[in-house]
C-alpha cells in the first residue's frame, strides 16, 4: 500500500473534481455569464430597472444552481477511489492483496503458492497510475451552455474591462430619487490646450489654495433638490453671473479669487490664476560667417509653457551706411528680410538654445550694415523681442578683383535701378582690355552678354529683369571666383591670387581657413603631377636637378602653416612676404625623393594628420593636469605650423578655462575635418575608405569631448579625447598601408630592367643597397606577412601604454609621443 499512496490520492482528487463539476457546472456557467455581462458594462447602458432585473435574475439563477448542485453532489470516499484504482489494474491486485487464504493454511505447498500469488499481485499493484477523472459533461449539457459562458468571458477580457464590474455598486437611485437621499456635486477644471496640463477632477482636490492657468475652463454639475447646493465664484469676473442654484454652470478662470460650492458636502478653494507670461529671447550678438558664407546667429528663447514660433527681421541701418558710389542715391523700397527661427523638432520648447544659420549672400543687404530684431511668440499670441542687433550682415566674400567688382555693381543694381547706366559704364571700362582678365572664355562671354542686356535695358529696367540680371551676375561672379579649371597649375595660381587678395583686404578666420585649404589642395595636386612626371622621365629630372631649386613637401607645408599663422595674428605684411617666398618656391618646384620621410613624396595631408594628433595629445595632457589641480586653466595659444604651443597667461576662473579648452578642441576638430575632406592616400581603395571612416569617428569623438569640456566634465572629456586619438591612429595606419600598397604596385610596374639592376647591385659586403639609395639594407631575412603586422601592433601598444603613464618623466613621454606621431 505504500507504493500506491500517491496514485490513490490523485485518483481520489479526480473523483472530487468529477463530482463537483457534474453537480455545479450550472452554477459556474451562470456566474461566468453574469461576469461577462458586467465586464462589458451592461449595467451602465441598460435602464436602471433592467439592470436591477438582471441582477435579481442572476441571483436567483445562482441560488437555483447552488441548490441543484448540493442535491446532486455525493462526497467521494477513499474506498471508492481505491476501487477505481484497483479496477484500472489487471487482475484487481489491490483486492487480491486484501484477501486471506481460506483453506490449506497448514499445507506448506499451498502456502508457497499463496505467497507467490500475493507477490505477483503486489508487483502489479506497484505499477498503479492515477486514474483520470471523467470530466465529460456533454451528456449533462447537450446545448454547450458552459462553452457559451466561457466564450463570453474571453470576449469580455479582450474587449471589455473587469474594472467595470465595480460600477455595479453605483446602481442607486436616479436623479429624482437622489433629491430624496441628499444633494451631491461634481466639478472639473480643463486648462488651455497650449499649456499641456491635464484636466483636474475637483472632487479629488482638497480645500485650500488651487493654482490654475489663466483661461482654465471650469464645469460644475449640482445634483439633488434645486437650491440645496449653490455655487459662488469670483474668478470669472462676470458682470451678470447665472443664478447660483443652476444645476449646470461653466466659466473661465480669468483672475485670482474664490470658488465655493455651498451646502452639505460642499467645498471652497482659493484660486490663484497663473498668468501666461510673454516669451523672451536673447542673443549674445556674436554673429559669425561660416566657411561657405552662411550667417550663423546664436540665440536663446524661453517661455513658461512653449515657444510657438519666431522670426529674425533684418532691416537696413541707414545711419551706419557709407553713402558713396552706387549707394549715394536713395534705395528703392524693399520689404524687410524676415527669416524663421529654427525650433526643436522634439523635446522641450519652453527653454532652448539654437542658432539661425541662413545663406543671405544673394540678398541686397548682404555685407551691408543692418539691424536684426529677434522675436518669438507663444500659443496665446504673446510676443517677446530682443534688443536690435547692429551688425554687418554676413555674406559670401569675393577675393578675385573681377568677381568683387561684379558683386559690387550687382549690389548697386539691387539698391536702385537708377544705377543701371552707371553700372553699365563701369562694366564697359572693366572689360575694355580683357587681357588676363579671366582664364575662362565662356565665363567672359557670359559677362559680355549680361553687360549687353544691362546696356540695352538701362533706361527701362523692370524689377523682374533686374532680378534676372542679378542672378546671372551672381553666377558669373562665382565662376570667376571659384572657376572650373582643369589644369593643376591654373588651380594653384588661382588659389595664390585669392589668398593674396585676402592678405591685402583682410579676412576673418573662417575665410582664412577656407583659402588655406584651397591652396593646400591645389598644391597637393600640383606636387602629385610633378612626382608622376619625374617617374615617367627620371633621366630628364636628374639632368635638370642641378639647375633647379629643390624643396620638399614638408617645407612647403611649413611655409603654408606659417602664412596662416601670420594672417590669423593680423600680421599681414609678414604674411605677404611669406606668400611671395612661397610663390617663388612653387615656380621653381622640384620634388626631391625622400623629402617626405618615405620612398616618395609624402602628402601634406598626412603631415597635417600627424600635427593634429600631436596637438590633440597636448590638449589631452593639459586637460589631465587641470583635472589633477581641480580646476581648468587657460590654455596657451596654439600654433598651426608645427603643432607647437606658446606659453600664455592663465585666465581667472574655471568656466573661462574650460571654454578655452573647448575652443581649442573645436579648432582641432575643424582642422581634422579639413584634412579629411582634402587629398589623402588610398583614394578609391578599401584601406583608404577605412582610414577616412576612422577619421570621421575621431571627429565625432572630438565633438563629444568639446561638449564635455563646455559642460565642465574633464573626466568625460579625457575619455573621449583618448578615443579620438585611437581612431586617428587607426585611420593614419590604414592610410599609410594604402600609400604603401600604391607604392608597391608602382614599383612592380617599373619594368624588368630596373629590377635586374636592383638584383645585381650590391655593396662590397654583398648586401642590397635598396631602392636608388633611399633606404639601407633589404627586406630579406626579416619578418614577413602577419608576423610583421603583429609585431608592429605590439610595439605600438607598448609605446601607447608608456606614453599614457603620468609618472614618467616629461622628456621620456615627449620622446614616446614623437614615436607615435611618426608611426
Amino acid at each position: 500500500m505504500r507504493h500506491i499512496r500517491w496514485p490513490l490520492r490523485l485518483t481520489w482528487a479526480g473523483l472530487w473534481a468529477e463530482r463537483l463539476s457534474r453537480a455545479f457546472w450550472p452554477l459556474w456557467t451562470v456566474l461566468l455569464l453574469a461576469l461577462s455581462a458586467l465586464a462589458f458594462g451592461a449595467q451602465d447602458v441598460l435602464p436602471l430597472e433592467a439592470a436591477w432585473a438582471g441582477l435579481v435574475a442572476i441571483a436567483l439563477g445562482s441560488l437555483a444552481a447552488l441548490v441543484f448542485g448540493f442535491r446532486r453532489f455525493r462526497r467521494p470516499r477513499r474506498a471508492e477511489a481505491l476501487a477505481r484504482l484497483d479496477a484500472s489494474l489487471p487482475g484487481q491486485p489491490l483486492s487480491a492483496l486484501s484477501d486471506d487464504l481460506a483453506i490449506g493454511g497448514s499445507d506448506p505447498a499451498a502456502l508457497a503458492v499463496w505467497q507467490a500469488h500475493r507477490a505477483r499481485m503486489a508487483a502489479r499493484a506497484a505499477t498503479a497510475r492515477p486514474v483520470r477523472p471523467a470530466l465529460d459533461l456533454a451528456p449533462r449539457d447537450p446545448f454547450g451552455l458552459r462553452f457559451l459562458a466561457l466564450t463570453a468571458l474571453v470576449m469580455a477580457l479582450m474587449f471589455g474591462s473587469l474594472w467595470r464590474v465595480a460600477s455595479v455598486t453605483g446602481l442607486g437611485a436616479n436623479p429624482a430619487e437622489a433629491m430624496m437621499n441628499g444633494p451631491s456635486w461634481e466639478a472639473w477644471a480643463q486648462p488651455p490646450l497650449h499649456t499641456g496640463k491635464p484636466a483636474l477632477y475637483l472632487n479629488d482636490q482638497p480645500a485650500g489654495t488651487l493654482e490654475l492657468p489663466r483661461g482654465t475652463r471650469v464645469q460644475v454639475r449640482l445634483y439633488g433638490e434645486v437650491g440645496a447646493l449653490t455655487l459662488s465664484e469670483t474668478v470669472s469676473a462676470a458682470t451678470t453671473p447665472p443664478p447660483a442654484s443652476d444645476l449646470a454652470q461653466n466659466f473661465e478662470v480669468l483672475q485670482d479669487g474664490a470658488l465655493a460650492i455651498n451646502g452639505t458636502g460642499g467645498r471652497e478653494w482659493q484660486v490663484v490664476a497663473l498668468k501666461d507670461r510673454a516669451p523672451t529671447i536673447t542673443s549674445d550678438g556674436k554673429i559669425t560667417r561660416e566657411r561657405d558664407g552662411k550667417m550663423k546667429l546664436p540665440f536663446a528663447a524661453e517661455d513658461d509653457f512653449a515657444i510657438a514660433g519666431g522670426t529674425a527681421t533684418v532691416t537696413l541701418d541707414m545711419a551706419a551706411l557709407d553713402r558713396r558710389y552706387g549707394l549715394e542715391i536713395e534705395p528703392e523700397s524693399r520689404p524687410a528680410l524676415v527669416l524663421d527661427l529654427p525650433l526643436p523638432i522634439s523635446g522641450n520648447r519652453a527653454k532652448f538654445e539654437d542658432a539661425l544659420i541662413e545663406d543671405v549672400s544673394q540678398h541686397a543687404y548682404a555685407n551691408l550694415p543692418v539691424q536684426v530684431r529677434l522675436e518669438v511668440k507663444d500659443a496665446q499670441g504673446q510676443t517677446g523681442a530682443a534688443a536690435p542687433l547692429s551688425l554687418i550682415l554676413p555674406g559670401k566674400r569675393f577675393f578675385d578683383p573681377l568677381a568683387a567688382a561684379i558683386i559690387e555693381l550687382r549690389r548697386d543694381l539691387l539698391w536702385n535701378r537708377a544705377n543701371a547706366p552707371r553700372s553699365a559704364q563701369i562694366f564697359k571700362a572693366i572689360t575694355h582690355l580683357p587681357d588676363d582678365l579671366t582664364r575662362d572664355e565662356k565665363t567672359f562671354a557670359r559677362l559680355k552678354t549680361a553687360i549687353a542686356r544691362l546696356d540695352k535695358a538701362k533706361g527701362t529696367l523692370t524689377p523682374e529683369a533686374r532680378d534676372d540680371l542679378a542672378k546671372e551676375l551672381w553666377e558669373i561672379a562665382l565662376l570667376v571666383e571659384e572657376g572650373d579649371l582643369a589644369s593643376a597649375r591654373e588651380r594653384l595660381d588661382r588659389a595664390q591670387e585669392r589668398l593674396n587678395e585676402a592678405i591685402r583686404n583682410g579676412a576673418d578666420p573662417a575665410e582664412i581657413q577656407a583659402l588655406m585649404d584651397e591652396l593646400r589642395a591645389a598644391t597637393d595636386d600640383y606636387m602629385r603631377l610633378l612626382a608622376q612626371e619625374m617617374e615617367r622621365n627620371p633621366d630628364g629630372a636628374e639632368a635638370d636637378a642641378g639647375e633647379q631649386m629643390e624643396v620638399t613637401g614638408d617645407q612647403i607645408q611649413e611655409m603654408m602653416d606659417e602664412i596662416q599663422r601670420l594672417m590669423e595674428e593680423g600680421k599681414m605684411a609678414e604674411a605677404a612676404q611669406a606668400m611671395a617666398m612661397l610663390q617663388q618656391l612653387l615656380q621653381n618646384l622640384q620634388m626631391t625623393e625622400g623629402g617626405g620621410g618615405s620612398g616618395g613624396p609624402q602628402m601634406p595631408g598626412m603631415k597635417g594628420l600627424q600635427e593634429t594628433l600631436r596637438d590633440q595629445q597636448g590638449l589631452s595632457d593639459e586637460a589631465f593636469r587641470n583635472l589633477q589641480k581641480g580646476a581648468p586653466s587657460e590654455a596657451p595659444n596654439e600654433g598651426e605650423g608645427g603643432g607647437q604651443q606658446q606659453d600664455g597667461q592663465a585666465q581667472n576662473g574655471q568656466e573661462e578655462g574650460a571654454q578655452s579648452l573647448a575652443d581649442r578642441q573645436q579648432q582641432l576638430r575643424d582642422r581634422l575635418d579639413g584634412l579629411n575632406q582634402g587629398p589623402l592616400p588610398g583614394a578609391g581603395t578599401e584601406r583608404g575608405s577605412e582610414g577616412r571612416e576612422a577619421l570621421d569617428e575621431a571627429e565625432r569623438r572630438m565633438q563629444e569631448a568639446e561638449r564635455a569640456l563646455r559642460e565642465g566634465d574633464l573626466s568625460g572629456a579625457l575619455d573621449r579625447q583618448a578615443e579620438a586619438m585611437d581612431a586617428m591612429r587607426d585611420g593614419m595606419r590604414a592610410l599609410g598601408e594604402a600609400q604603401a600598397e600604391a607604392d608597391r604596385q608602382e614599383a612592380e610596374g617599373e619594368g624588368g630592367e630596373r629590377l635586374a639592376e636592383r638584383e645585381t647591385a650590391r655593396d662590397p659586403l654583398g648586401r642590397e643597397p635598396g631602392d636608388n639609395g633611399r633606404r639601407i639594407g633589404s627586406d630579406r631575412n626579416l619578418l614577413q606577412g602577419q608576423d610583421v603586422e603583429r609585431r608592429a601592433q605590439d610595439l605600438l601598444n607598448e609605446i601607447r601604454r608608456r606614453a599614457g603613464e603620468q609618472n614618467r618623466s616629461d622628456s621620456e613621454r615627449d620622446y614616446l609621443k614623437r614615436l607615435l606621431d611618426l608611426f
